[in-house]
């Protein structure tokens, strides 16, 4: 016998539609905040960055390959790491179909790491993945985009590990890495626009606010358990080919 509160149909419809109220609200709201983030002021990049690709060394502007406009995902996978973050594994399944459709609104979707390319290259092959993905191991574009901390860095100022989230240790292993390696690298977006030769970028963000990368929240959130993580934030998390 289920403990949850259980109606008629008629009052379940009444709490419905002021529900409807409350997610019209909130998805004006998010309309706004769109409008905003495009009115950010944009800031020139002109550090010259070349990344490691499939084809060869490209430049930042090569990345955007012939459209005006270019989203990169940081993909947590550092120099010593065995395998990518497992998070973001489950990101990029959801936004690798995404990409005719991104591409006929003139956006590029890329990932950028800074493992070698070679590990990248037998990561998404493991995991079946189109999405273009670059190594930035030979750049300093991770650092300057506040994507990547210098493990030594992170050695002298990490907290205890008690004070960490479990997630952190829970990934370090899954990635085949100590903790202080890991947590070095964050999960973060960058956002950038192409005219007229010049690159710019328009939006970043970290941490939560890369759930709009994924797509399986907007689902739990509106199932009965919704995502039923409590203090095992994200822990239940495995790579698409690690699930039992």
């Amino acid at each position: 016998m289920t403990d949850h509160s259980v109606v008629g149909r008629e009052e379940w419809e009444t709490a419905r539609d002021e529900l409807v109220e409350r997610e019209k609200e909130h998805t004006r709201m998010a309309d706004e905040l769109a409008r905003q983030r495009r009115q950010l002021p944009w800031v020139a990049i002109e550090k010259e960055y070349r990344f490691d690709a499939d084809d060869g060394t490209r430049t930042l502007a090569e990345l955007f390959d012939g459209r005006s406009q270019l989203l990169v995902y940081h993909f947590m996978f550092g120099p010593t790491y065995e395998a990518g973050c497992p998070i973001c594994s489950s990101m990029a399944d959801g936004l690798d179909g995404l990409l005719p459709h991104l591409h006929a609104r003139d956006l590029t979707l890329a990932f950028v790491s800074t493992a070698p390319l070679e590990k990248l290259q037998a990561y998404k092959e493991r995991m079946g993945w189109s999405i273009p993905w670059v190594s930035s191991a030979n750049t300093d574009f991770s650092f300057d985009l506040g994507a990547s901390q210098h493990v030594e860095q992170v050695r002298e100022q990490m907290p205890p590990e008690g004070e960490l989230p479990p997630i952190a240790r829970h990934n370090a292993n899954a990635s085949g890495t100590d903790l202080p390696e890991y947590i070095s690298e964050l999960p973060a977006t960058s956002v950038f626009a192409l005219e007229d030769g010049a690159v710019y970028q328009t939006y970043g963000t970290i941490f939560r606010g890369v759930e709009f990368l994924m797509p399986y929240y907007p689902v739990l959130d509106r199932a009965p358990k919704g995502r039923d993580e409590g203090d095992a934030f994200q822990t239940w998390i495995r790579r698409h080919d690690e699930y039992v």
